[in-house]
């Protein structure tokens, strides 16, 4: 399976595609898509549109888990947040692709295993699940890539569910 992750932002949207289940999966490929402060809104979110959509087009992906919003201190950053998920999910809906949502909280649990851990925990953990030599880079990609591991890993959980309810 491969699956895109994304950490939705109006500055930078990170993606990671990562691809195999919850025992034995790889990097395929990381980035970021920017958009600039200065920018109409509305021109950042036509951006980050056509940037996944170009992710997906390219790297054919089965499954898009997008990160769920955190409850924000600013109700107009919280707002803006919302918008970029609803373009993140409507271009991962466009291409067909099943959506899943994970809570910051539970990917860093399932990531890091504690679910109050830092940004820097996230990168390096993610950085040894994937073998790399170097922690993604920016932020954001190792956020979409812990989202992507976050769901191949609660798969694997919904499977075993599934089959234990089999064999009542």
């Amino acid at each position: 399976m491969r699956v895109l992750g994304i950490d939705p932002g109006s500055e930078i949207t990170g993606w990671g595609v990562v691809e195999g289940d919850a025992r034995c999966y790889q990097l395929v490929d990381y980035g970021a898509i920017r958009t600039s402060p200065h920018s109409a809104f509305a021109l950042r979110l036509l951006r980050i549109s056509e940037g996944l959509e170009n992710v997906i087009a390219r790297l054919h992906p089965n499954v898009c888990a997008v990160e769920e919003a955190f409850f924000a201190a600013n109700v107009k950053t919280a707002l803006k947040l919302g918008q970029v998920r609803g373009v993140a999910i409507l271009a991962a809906a466009r291409a067909g692709l099943e959506i899943k949502e994970y809570a910051p909280r539970l990917i860093k649990q399932t990531i890091v295993g504690y679910g109050a851990a830092e940004k820097h925990q996230v990168q390096e953990m993610v950085r040894v699940l994937l073998k790399l030599e170097q922690a993604p880079q920016p932020n954001d990609a190792a956020d979409a890539l812990a989202v992507a591991i976050c769901h191949l890993h609660h798969l694997r959980f919904a499977a075993s569910q599934r089959e234990v309810l089999r064999h009542l």
